[in-house]
Order: C-alpha cells, then sequence, then structure tokens
C-alpha cells in the first residue's frame, strides 16, 4: 500500500483528507501536536501517529527519522498543518507573529527537507500536497502575519515545483478559499453574507485535492472564482485592501 505523511492531522481538513485517504487504501502516518485527538483518529483509521510541531525544526528532524526508519518509502507528503492569525502586525503580539510565520510556511519547509529521502526513494510516483490558502495570493489587513505566512509558503511550494520534478517528485499547490473548521470558523468571523455562503466543508475541499493529486495538477484552487482575488491583488491593490478590510468582524482585544 502507498504511504502517506499528513501534517496537521488532529482535526479539519488534516483529518478529512486522512479518513479520505484511508478509504482509498492508503497506509497513513498522522503528524499533530495533540495526542489526545491524533490518537483516537489513527486508532480509528488504524493509522500510525507522531506527535510534532512542525515550527520545530528539530523536533521535525526527529520525528522525520523515526519515520522513514520504518518507511523508506514515503508516496505523499501533505503539508497541511496551520494556524491562525487573525490580528493585524501593529495590534498582533510579537509570539503570534512569530508563531504563525514559523508554522504556517516554515514547517512546510523543515517537513519537506526532512522526508525528502522517502519522497526521493518512492519516485518517480512520490507527491506532496502544500495546503496553501487564497490569503497566499492577496494582502488582507486584518489578517497580515497570516497572509504574509501563507504568501512566503506559496513562494515555497511554488519555487520547489520545478525543482523536485527533476528528482521525479510532483508538488500540488492547494490554494482554499474559506473552509470551516474548529481552527478556522470561518462562518462566525465573516460579516459578508456573500462570502458565508461561499464558505465549503473539509470534504469538499479534499475531493479536490484528491482528484488532483491524481490527475498530476500542480495548482488547485478551491472554489476557482478566487482566483480573481490574485488578479485584482496584482491590478487594483487598494481596491482589494478596502475589501478584505471590511470583510471580517473585528477580532477581540489579544
Amino acid at each position: 500500500m502507498p504511504l502517506a505523511v499528513v501534517t496537521g492531522a488532529s482535526s479539519g481538513i488534516g483529518a478529512a483528507l486522512a479518513r479520505r485517504l484511508a478509504g482509498d487504501g492508503w497506509s497513513l502516518v498522522l503528524l499533530a501536536r495533540r495526542e489526545d485527538r491524533l490518537k483516537e483518529l489513527a486508532e480509528e483509521l488504524r493509522a500510525e501517529y507522531e506527535i510534532c510541531d512542525v515550527s520545530d525544526r528539530g523536533e521535525v528532524e526527529r520525528v522525520a527519522a523515526a519515520v522513514l526508519e520504518r518507511h523508506p518509502k514515503v508516496d505523499l507528503l501533505v503539508n497541511n498543518a496551520g494556524v491562525p492569525g487573525r490580528r493585524d502586525f501593529l495590534g498582533a503580539d510579537s509570539e503570534t507573529i512569530e508563531r504563525v510565520i514559523s508554522t504556517n510556511y516554515l514547517g512546510s519547509v523543515w517537513c519537506l527537507r526532512a522526508f525528502l529521502p522517502g519522497l526521493e526513494a518512492a519516485a518517480p510516483d512520490a507527491h506532496v500536497a502544500n495546503i496553501v490558502s487564497v490569503a497566499g495570493t492577496v494582502a488582507f489587513p486584518p489578517s497580515g502575519p497570516y497572509s504574509a505566512s501563507k504568501h512566503a509558503q506559496l513562494a515555497f511550494s511554488r519555487s520547489t515545483t520545478r525543482q523536485l520534478a527533476r528528482r521525479g517528485i510532483k508538488v500540488l499547490t492547494v490554494l482554499p478559499g474559506f473552509i470551516e473548521t474548529e481552527g478556522f470558523p470561518q462562518k462566525t468571523a465573516l460579516q459578508s453574507r456573500f462570502f458565508r455562503g461561499q464558505v465549503k466543508t473539509p470534504e469538499q475541499l479534499v475531493d479536490k485535492i484528491v482528484g488532483a493529486i491524481e490527475s498530476g495538477r500542480t495548482q488547485l484552487t478551491y472554489p476557482g472564482f478566487y482566483r480573481v482575488f490574485g488578479i485584482l491583488q496584482a491590478v487594483a491593490p487598494s481596491l482589494l485592501a478596502r475589501i478584505g478590510g471590511s470583510g471580517y468582524r473585528k477580532p477581540p482585544s489579544a
């Protein structure tokens, strides 16, 4: 059976994708910080799990070494772990900014580097799926650190796509719009009735991700109309800033 390593697997998109992959016959190694939730899911799916904070490079390297000792080949690495950051650059405390950047961006970098030997061993049928966000294509003022972390993750994902292709590893960059999860409760955070109506479930996104991996695509934006926001960012950034700045409810004081 092919093996998938999924980070941020204890809830949300990661858990939904783990369930889908298990149903499709994949073996799984699930990574996350919350052992209680992770252990419960691993038992449900008969999967392996490792406690891992992807923002900690040393911890990632230790966990990857343990996994690769058991499983020399990794057919799919899903960089899904992420934390919300609905604070702006001026109002957020320094610890929040550092946590968002180190988890959402550097976590993907550390995981790819650590699991690269396993992916190379599975080439030319190896895949990496980086769960980024449409926030990686636009700059929303109310969530500046989060957008910055996703801009960096997007650049990382795109820059490694061609580089890893030479090694027989396919990279899929996933740009979801608003997905309702425990960590990202979109329907209570969004003011716009239109955007609340566009909130999707993790299961809906997962169907698209699996299809994109199977077809060998390099980028998936879901829903597709969110591509227009990337265009607006390039040609009319001031207009987009006004739209984005009014889209969220003001978060409570830290």
